[in-house]
Parts: C-alpha cells; structure tokens; sequence
C-alpha cells in the first residue's frame, strides 16, 4: 500500500510532533476502529476512534473514544457542559468537518471543535488515531494531541466491547 501523507501528516510535520504513520487495506469496506487496530497490530486499548456530536446548544463536539467502547452521551454531554448531546448525523460529517465516515480526525478539520479525549487515554504512553483518510492512522502521544487539538481529558466512553 502507498505510504501517502495526508493532511494531518503534514500538520503533524509542521508542529514538529513525533507520529508513526500507519496504512492498512480496507478494500473490503471495512471502516471500524477495532478492525483498523487488527489491521494494524495495534492494541485494540490504544485504538481511538473520532466521533462529532452537537449539544443542545447546536454547538458541535468532537470526542475521540476507544475503539471498542461507545460514547456515554450523559458523560459527554457534563465535560461539554450541554444540557445533552446527540451524535452528529453521517451526512452532515464531511460540510462539517471536511472528513467522511471512517476517515475522521480529531485533527486538522475544517474548523477547530471543542475536544474531549477519554480518560483511559492518559493510561497510554502512545495512541492511534485515524489520520483524516480511511486506511490511514497516526500513532502519538495522548499529551501531543491533546495539546494539538485544545483537547482536555474526561470519562466519556462506556462499554469495552469485543471487536
């Protein structure tokens, strides 16, 4: 597979922030995060997917959470300090954001989201994220895209599932 840079690579390059970039096959439309991670060989724990919600306030959020849990909505919606949150329909994600389903970053998106990153990612010496194309993933240290993105760190996620 071609070893392209995108657009958070560069970003990446930039900010002069270390990263490992990372390229894996999804010919066979395969697009979830737990996938990605077996793909990678990467612990599925330090697989973190993008996900952008709006609050009550019609203000957008953007959490990244561990591959194979799923957002808490009442979690997310106090450390976005909403009344309530709800996900982001599919079709609005690439207006929003310029990325498409299975391609989203918490990085370089069209404009800056309030960023939460869960708190089991302060556990880690190292994270992989997607890299704003599907079939590219960056890994970093949680601290540089936390500082990255403006993110700061909370609770958000529930349920550790099975790939």
């Amino acid at each position: 597979m071609t070893e392209e840079k995108t657009n958070v690579m560069r970003l990446l390059d930039q900010k002069k922030i270390p990263y490992t970039p990372r390229h894996y096959d999804v010919s066979d439309g395969a697009l979830d995060a737990v996938t990605a991670a077996g793909r990678l060989g990467v612990p599925v724990e330090s697989c973190f997917k993008t996900l952008v919600t709006v609050g009550a306030s019609k203000r957008n959020h953007v959490f990244v959470v561990p591959a194979a849990g799923e957002l808490d909505l009442k979690a997310a919606a106090r450390a976005a300090g909403e009344k309530s949150i709800e996900m982001l329909k599919q079709a609005q994600l690439l207006p929003l954001t310029g990325y498409v389903h299975g391609g989203c970053s918490p990085m370089g998106m069209k404009k800056r989201f309030p960023t939460v990153i869960d708190a089991t990612a302060q556990e880690l010496r190292e994270m992989t994220v997607s890299a704003g194309k599907v079939g590219h993933q960056v890994t970093l240290a949680p601290g540089d895209l936390a500082e990255f993105t403006g993110a700061v760190f909370a609770p958000v996620s529930k349920g550790q599932k099975e790939g």
